[in-house]
């Protein structure tokens, strides 16, 4: 069904949550595996198909002698009857384990027994707890007392498993019992040839799966190197002074810089892959040379292809050696180059292994290699303590071969400087690099050694190395009165309620409190009627009233029909249709006070309907009518009264749990709810969801820190009650759980229900309370299409009556789970058995007119009804939600130590790297060569820096803008608010860091202690450090993933480095690239660095074949800069900062790259 579909991610349309279960389980189970330990295996499964999977895994163990441990959430009955043993835990003691069979004897005898509509399971979860336990107790004659956990451990020591349990372990193991495969002699399953083969294989897959990126990293490519040729155009370079070999240089420096930062893309290549690589290694898939050497490989061609085409344009077009040999020997170094940063960005990212700390560590270690590789700072001006550092550098092997391949060419051998050198040799020693011509064999040697040693340590640290420590978060107690203090926490509860009656007909302008439903509630006598399909509470909780009104209202929709394209992959296999067609004819209400269902197997369309319910699908193509108490669904609106529970539980995870509803409340209630009331509603919907214990606790990441699964259900569920929505969708809220975890869940939609809200929920694998808490159903089969709408009736008997009228279909068995005896007989394979297809005989039956003419009613307005109407798209005014947003974003960084301490420790360390480097070279001023020195200490300070706030800003707007699209397809605010507070919140800790760097640089490179100089040095790093992190965001904004992200910002900095003034001065930049040279930021922050500093200068310096001149002369004719700019400069760095700021806001407005 789904073998050729991709696996997709949270941004990427892919397979179910419930398919990438039975993918992890299919995982295990296909290997020579005897010995399976399976942890919740069928969560997000429904109960049909987890029956299929666990009774194969039984078939397995039966017949293939495999032991299997296994954990599951929920269980039904049928599932759990399918199991040999029962390992029952609480409090991390065995409490009873043995034969299934024996364990509710077990109980009995401790005075407990199942009732009769309970599943085992549940009732196991439920009885060693104290808030559950009374409602089993047996022994009448006697008074309850509540079992602890170390008194059922002590009574099973003596139930006569126990003691056969004691005696089977005191026995040794005898020898000759063994099993042959419990004795393994080799960690490999088959030989290494098949093994790279195999690596090999999927290696390959992958890079044709990924091939985006690749083809992107081309291009770019290409489109810098056409950009470097036109720059270094060879009508423009000239071979007859030092001066133009220095040009040359650049030329070949630049070169080095753009293929050096080539291989920066994959970092985020391999810490994307990571989790899987350790997932695969620890379970002895492969040893890590495996997936390294086909990974390294694989990337050559690709390598070689990018090299050709960089030196194929830049080579003859810029004029250097027309010596084929030198050409050649140019191309090998590029290609080395290329396969050497490609390693050291993989060792990084292995030895880091997270996004953030990568992303610093990366900068950091090719700061220190171009600052110490011999064109910064000469080799010569490096201090002895120091050198070698000079010789540890790939890029001094690098910039040397470049050098000498160019300058051993016979065009510079053959001509002479005016001192009598050889024009190349003039050259490179001017230069500082060795003349000797040997050195490029020396240097491509060292290159290949260094790309060996970089794979090698990758492999090492990936053998090695585990991930980083999932760090947890410590919560407070959740409160006695949340869960323990009342009869509410029982199970049993979910089902004993009392509900409002559908209101007939239903009225679209009628306000509903909890106070007047518990007052209606309290009114009910014990037996309503049938619509409600079940007993009445024999005793009601008051609950204080949630203050705030809404209104009622329902959802109808017609022939609702939703198709994708049709996926390459199955094109592939001979599809010939366009199109995909996921939802066939869907029809059917939702109605106030009542919880409908909304099941099927996986795969079946649920979560697909509600987003197209609900109005949040990004893609593909819809058809039908939907209407909201009669009147055509307007999008806008909709999303004022309506909330969406997603899956994934999706929320900023930096922020607590009150924090998280306040921020929803403030935003998505009317202006007319004072803030006082919003606050006092906030309160009243922690308490009804049962969060109030843990109302300070952080949110967390997902499965990292911070809250559990179920406390991050009832947290998605509190975020839409707060905005008082009059329809709710819920998607698989109890998905995770285990059976008491999702009675709490469930009490709480309940809960929901019955303030008179419609709700609607996708379910997996009930149990039977949980199941039979629902008021309708909405069952669906694969192809998304309606196999069964209407009521449940008391004990489910009205859908179990409409399935046992199919000719052929079995009974259902006494104490059977009817939802998963339900799922069971409308399977697939039921389907071919009795020939019959489920939605045609719905179409065929009385329900389905009656549904027909319900969905009729509804499709029509109440008489003296109005629509719905609001004056403006938000509750908000723009400025109340940018206040709101940054009040959010405020709380988000400073309680982001990863991202906000590394970039400040970062500048730290760079600061005083460059510090000790360049030691009082601010008050070396004797030459030219001396001044070169100090512009490239401060060009590569503030660019090495603010690179790094780029690419470390980048994953955590990622992450961010998940958050951000689920907010606003919540209505709560718009794009640019959100966007402006992003950007806003930035400057304060932008501003900290540029005060740490600027201290630390200003004083060790000794520049002039003058107020004014200081102030523009300060002036001109913030403002440079700040467009760096805009212009990372904006990269964000304007690319599907942080790869494609890393690639853009890597290909525009290259650009940044070639017309920043350093590498090319701008007298010497050609007259049609001259206008890149005014717009590029880089070229700004070294005007303003440098003219700030010593614009001003009069003191007189050497400079190589002309007379000593002033510095304010020399930096006039070489650089262009005048110190009369400089207010001109700080305007210009403003307006870039600005723009990129507004670019990401235009963005984030603009582009949605989420698929659903």
């Amino acid at each position: 069904m789904c073998a050729d579909i991709l696996v997709g991610n949270e941004l990427m349309r892919g397979i179910s949550g419930g398919q990438k279960k039975r993918l992890t389980t299919g995982e295990m189970l296909v290997g020579p595996t005897k010995v399976l330990f399976m942890d919740e295996i069928s969560t997000g499964l429904d109960s049909s198909t987890t029956f299929q999977i666990i009774k194969c895994i039984q078939q397995i163990v039966h017949m293939g002698e495999a032991t299997v441990l296994a954990s599951l959430l929920q269980p039904t009955p049928e599932v759990f009857e399918l199991f040999d043993d029962v390992m029952l835990l609480s409090e991390g003691q065995i409490v009873y384990q043995g034969p299934r069979e024996y364990v509710l004897e077990f109980f009995e005898r401790c005075g407990f027994r199942c009732p009769q509509r309970k599943g085992v399971p549940d009732f196991l979860q439920e009885v060693t707890s104290k808030k559950d336990q009374e409602q089993y107790w047996i022994q009448n004659e006697k008074p309850y007392h509540y079992v602890s956990v170390p008194e059922f451990v002590a009574k099973f020591k003596k139930f006569h498993m126990g003691k056969s349990l004691r005696k089977q372990i005191s026995v040794p193991f005898h020898k000759r019992k063994i099993h042959k495969s419990a004795l393994v002699f080799s960690e490999k399953s088959v030989s290494a040839l098949e093994l790279l083969k195999a690596s090999w294989s999927k290696e390959w897959l992958l890079m044709k799966r990924n091939s985006f990126v690749y083809v992107f990293k081309t291009v770019q490519g290409t489109f810098v190197a056409i950009v470097a040729s036109t720059v270094f155009l060879r009508t423009q370079m000239h071979t007859s002074t030092e001066e133009d070999g220095q040009i040359y240089i650049g030329a070949l420096l630049y070169a080095m810089i753009v293929n050096m930062f080539n291989g920066f893309a994959e970092s985020s290549i391999i810490l994307a892959r990571l989790p899987v690589v350790y997932k695969h290694r620890d379970f002895l898939f492969y040893r890590p040379w495996a997936l390294v050497l086909p990974n390294v490989l694989l990337r050559v061609p690709a390598s070689i292809f990018e090299s050709i085409i960089w030196v194929a344009i830049t080579y003859y077009t810029i004029g250097f050696a027309p010596e084929a040999s030198r050409f050649f020997k140019h191309l090998a170094l590029i290609f080395f180059i290329q396969q050497m940063a490609a390693g050291l960005f993989r060792l990084v990212s292995g030895l880091c292994r997270t996004v953030i700390i990568t992303n610093s560590a990366g900068s950091l270690a090719v700061l220190f290699m171009f600052t110490l590789g011999g064109f910064i700072l000469p080799k010569d001006a490096i201090s002895k303590w120091l050198i070698w550092g000079y010789y540890c550098s790939p890029i001094t092997y690098a910039y040397t071969a470049m050098a000498s391949n160019e300058m051993h060419s016979p065009r510079w051998m053959d001509k002479f400087a005016p001192d009598g050198r050889r024009l190349g040799v003039a050259v490179l020693e001017n230069s500082n690099i060795p003349t000797n011509k040997e050195w490029y064999w020396i240097a491509m040697g060292a290159l290949l050694g260094f790309t060996v040693l970089f794979n090698v340590l990758f492999t090492l640290s990936l053998m090695y190395l585990n991930p980083v420590g999932k760090p947890q978060a410590i919560l407070p107690e959740e409160t006695d009165t949340s869960l323990e203090d009342t009869e509410e926490g029982k199970m049993s509860d979910i089902t004993k309620r009392t509900k409002i009656p559908t209101p007939e007909p239903l009225s679209s302008n009628s306000m509903i409190t909890l106070d007047k439903v518990l007052e209606q509630l309290r009114g009910q006598s014990p037996n309503t009627s049938d619509r409600s399909h079940m007993n009445a509470s024999t005793r009601i909780h008051p609950r204080r009233g949630m203050i705030l009104p809404f209104e009622p209202l329902s959802m109808s929709f017609s022939e609702i029909n939703y198709y994708v394209d049709m996926p390459a992959e199955m094109k592939s296999q001979g599809v010939t249709a366009d199109k995909l067609q996921l939802l066939s004819g869907i029809s059917g209400a939702f109605r106030p006070g009542v919880l409908t269902a909304l099941m099927g197997v996986s795969g079946s369309g649920k979560t697909t309907l509600m987003d197209v319910l609900s109005g949040r699908k990004t893609g593909g193509y819809i058809e039908g009518e939907i209407y909201i108490s009669g009147y055509p669904k307007n999008q806008e609106t909709f999303a004022r009264i309506s909330g969406y529970c997603e899956q994934n539980d999706i929320h900023s995870p930096q922020i607590t749990i009150r924090e998280s509803l306040l921020f929803s409340a403030f935003l998505r209630l009317p202006k007319e709810v004072t803030n006082q009331e919003k606050k006092i509603f906030v309160d009243e919907v922690m308490e009804l969801v049962e969060l109030d214990g843990l109302k300070d606790a952080i949110v967390g990441l997902p499965g990292v820190n911070g809250l559990s699964t179920e406390q991050r259900k009832r947290l998605t569920v509190a975020v839409e009650l707060v905005a008082n929505p009059s329809i709710i969708f819920m998607d698989e809220p109890t998905s995770g759980l285990d059976a008491r975890a999702a009675a709490v869940v469930m009490r709480t939609v309940r809960n929901t229900v019955n303030t008179g809200r419609t709700v609607v929920c996708t379910i997996h694998q009930p149990s039977i309370d949980i199941f039979e808490a629902f008021d309708e159903l909405l069952l669906m089969k694969r192809g998304g299409q309606i196999i069964y709408s209407g009521p449940l009736g008391r004990d489910s008997h009205k859908v179990v009556e409409y399935f046992e009228e199919v000719p052929g279909i079995p009974k259902i068995k006494e104490g059977c789970n009817p939802a998963t005896w339900m799922l069971d007989v409308t399977s697939a394979s039921t389907e071919v058995q009795l020939k019959i297809d489920f939605a045609e005989h719905y179409k065929s039956s009385t329900m389905y007119e009656r549904n027909k003419a319900l969905v009729k009613e509804l499709s029509k307005p109440p008489p003296g009804s109005s629509d719905l109407y609001f004056p403006t798209q938000y509750s908000q005014s723009t400025f109340d939600q940018f206040k709101f947003c940054l009040w959010k974003q405020r709380l988000t960084y400073w309680r982001s130590p990863d991202y906000n301490l590394v970039r400040m420790v970062f500048a730290l360390f760079t600061a005083l790297m460059l510090g000790i480097i360049f030691w009082r070279v601010g008050s070396k001023m004797e030459s030219s060569a001396d001044l070169l020195i100090i512009v490239g200490s401060m060009y590569f300070a503030v660019a090495f820096v603010g690179f790094n706030n780029c690419i470390t800003a980048q994953p955590v707007i990622a992450v961010e803008r998940t958050v951000f699209y689920r907010e606003r397809a919540a209505g709560m605010y718009s794009a640019i608010p959100y966007a402006f507070s992003q950007v806003v919140v930035e400057i304060p800790y932008v501003f900290v860091e540029s005060v740490i760097y600027t201290l630390i640089v200003y004083s060790m490179m000794s520049f002039q202690w003058t107020p004014a100089k200081f102030f523009w040095f300060f002036y001109t790093s913030f403002l440079s450090f700040l467009y760096f992190t805009y212009y990372g965001m904006m990269g964000v904004a304007i690319t599907p993933n942080p790869q494609v992200a890393s690639i853009f910002a890597a290909a525009f900095y290259g650009l940044f480095n070639l017309f920043s003034g350093f590498i090319v001065p701008r007298s010497r930049i050609p007259v049609w690239w001259i206008w890149y040279y005014w717009i590029c930021p880089v070229a700004w922050t070294v005007y303003g660095l440098l003219v700030s500093q010593y614009g001003d200068v009069e003191d007189f310096i050497k400079v190589p074949g002309k007379p000593d001149q002033q510095v304010k002369t020399f930096i006039k004719d070489y650089f262009g800069f005048d110190l009369e700019f400089m207010g001109v400069v700080a305007a210009v760095l403003a307006g870039f900062t600005t723009l990129f700021a507004f670019i990401y806001v235009y963005c984030i407005k603009r582009f949605n790259f989420q698929q659903r």
